[in-house]
């Protein structure tokens, strides 16, 4: 497939409309037409909200819930009334520290299929000798597993920059036809989540999934691949500065491309042994002179340490640091970065992240920690994301998977999710493109592209299955939220009170306060036309005799509706 498709702006002059076939599949898949862009959205930048010059001051305003949620909707794929109201009675700074400390390596994906008889079910399939046989089975195995390690995150970031670093150095697991080496991939990726990003940088272009993605493992002295040197600097470090000539950019030109190819050749990837290694007789010897961009520098001959000599060029060119911290940003706050905020909050960024010699937690905890993070314009501002919103929801009402003894059914549940995030196009270890999910650089949309004809009422069939009284049932399992438990662990008399119980959802599920109009439809949907001592009775009812079914279906049919209301609103989309 052409991996650069979405990067042609002519495509997006003339996008074909959506087919409903593609009601079943993620658009810009082999084959599928580009998702039609909504008449509705952006055609410009919009004008930042904030009236005021927030900056990268720490942020010194009340800490509270209100602030806690803020902090972890955008750190955590949707965090639970427990985990805020743990933040919201430590400190931001304690809370920073926490989201801060790298998770533990986790263990590796197990086989669920009984395709697979290299290994018993339920035993690790990684380090078995690759088989194209069991390619498939492997490979399903993996991205479910990564997806049950972002429902499991804990409160640290671990799991959300180990996705920001996937969009950002991009593989495709189809694409490289090997699990093996995508969870090598994913290892690498979660090593260096809260890391140095020059060492990531530099491992990741010998690692063997992006030798192989693109097209490194064939480089030879005779035959320099140009594909990861263009790559390299365009989308993973330097980006494209203004045009200057036919294919050059002040940050890089043409002939740096193709120096850089020369630098990168001799490399190869070993299946054996998953990983890359270097033949020194397919490697360019010669000097390699890079352009003004460069300061005219030049890299001598140095065998298998010569990469890591272009990274470290690379690193030393001040547009890499502000380029990292844009996508930062845009990842964490928002995607419009006027004036203001470049030089108010991305260049000392940048700074930051040179001073920290490439570390990128310094740089999340001045952005996480800053005023201009809690500045109400950068609050509600964001469309969560598929796997935001699929992994969101089960996190925020805690659905009960199948437990680690039943992989095959928890592998199940884990590959469910994966299917409703696919459906929302959004398709974990398989971005579109080189480049990443569309809608975290197709500017001026962004990511309003996550909602679509086809991604809405996915969305919506999500939530009304999962906040229904039956919910998904698989391998003797079913997948539910249990909101009659979720409200009986709120205090006795905010639970007794439908205003306040109502109040509860909003809190953790919708980031903007909402409107009178939308409070009382949503007092409709709990109890239609009913006084409010209704709910009251009902609820005392229903704790006076807990085990009654008929009581606890009284009131658990009540609080699906409503929460299935909520979650139908605009806001709901939002973090």
């Amino acid at each position: 497939m052409n991996r650069r498709a979405l990067l042609q702006p002519h495509l997006l002059a003339h996008r074909a409309p959506a087919k409903a076939s593609a009601m079943l599949a993620p658009a810009g898949g082999p084959g599928d037409p580009p998702e039609a862009i909504s008449p509705f959205a952006n055609k410009a930048l919009p004008a930042r909200l904030s009236t005021t010059a927030s900056t990268l001051a720490p942020y010194a305003g009340p800490w509270g819930v209100a602030q806690a949620t803020h902090l972890l909707r955008r750190s955590l794929f949707g965090p639970t009334r427990g985990e805020i109201q743990a933040a919201a009675s430590s400190s931001l700074s304690a809370v920073l520290d926490k989201l801060l400390t790298p998770s533990a390596a986790p263990s590796p994906p197990l086989n669920v299929s009984t395709a697979d008889t290299t290994v018993p079910i339920g035993q690790p399939w990684v380090g078995q000798a690759f088989d194209q046989t069991l390619e498939g089975a492997r490979r399903t195995s993996l991205r479910d597993w990564w997806l049950g390690q972002q429902l499991g995150q804990g409160t640290s970031l671990s799991e959300k920059m180990t996705l920001f670093w996937h969009n950002h150095f991009v593989v495709e697991f189809s694409t490289i036809n090997s699990a093996q080496y995508g969870y090598d991939y994913v290892r690498l990726l979660r090593q260096y989540a809260l890391g140095n990003i020059r060492q990531l940088a530099k491992d990741m272009t010998i690692n063997p999934a992006m030798l192989r993605y693109l097209n490194g493992n064939a480089s030879t002295a005779g035959a320099p691949n140009e594909n990861y040197g263009r790559e390299l600097m365009e989308l993973f470090t330097l980006g494209k500065g203004p045009l200057i000539g036919p294919g050059n950019y002040t940050t890089y030109t043409e002939a740096d491309v193709q120096a850089a190819a020369k630098v990168l050749t001799g490399w190869r990837d070993d299946p054996a042994t998953v990983t890359g290694y270097f033949t020194a007789s397919r490697h360019d010897t010669s000097t390699k002179q890079f352009s003004a961009a460069f300061g005219n520098a030049k890299i001598a001959p140095n065998g298998a340490s010569e990469y890591k000599d272009l990274i470290d060029l690379i690193f030393r060119q001040s547009a890499t640091a502000a380029f990292l911290v844009r996508k930062l940003y845009r990842w964490f706050v928002y995607y419009v970065i006027d004036a203001q905020i470049e030089s108010d909050i991305i260049q000392p960024l940048a700074s930051l992240l040179v001073s920290s010699n490439f570390e990128v937690a310094p740089v999340l905890r001045a952005l996480l920690g800053s005023e201009h993070f809690f500045d109400m314009a950068n609050v509600g501002c964001l469309i969560k994301s598929p796997l935001d919103f699929t992994i969101g929801v089960c996190r925020q009402f805690e659905l009960a998977f199948p437990p680690a003894s039943s992989p095959v059914a928890q592998y199940g549940m884990w590959d469910y999710l994966y299917s409703l995030a696919y459906v929302q196009q959004q398709t974990l270890g398989d971005p579109p493109n080189v480049a990443g999910w569309v809608a975290y650089y197709q500017t001026p949309q962004y990511h309003e592209l996550w909602i679509n004809a086809v991604t809405l009422p996915r969305r919506n069939q999500a939530t009304d299955l999962f906040l229904s009284t039956t919910g998904y049932a698989r391998n003797g399992f079913t997948l539910k939220a249990d909101l009659v438990a979720w409200v009986q662990a709120l205090p006795p008399a905010t639970a007794a009170d439908p205003n306040l119980v109502i109040a509860e959802f909003a809190q953790l599920m919708v980031p903007l306060d909402l409107t009178a109009n939308q409070l009382a439809f949503l007092k409709n949907a709990l109890i239609p036309g009913l006084p409010d001592f209704e709910w009251t009775a009902e609820w005392s009812q229903f704790l006076s005799a807990p085990t009654n079914t008929a009581k606890r279906n009284a009131v658990a049919l009540k609080l699906s509706a409503m929460a299935r209301a909520l979650a139908g609103l605009a806001e709901y989309q939002l973090s």
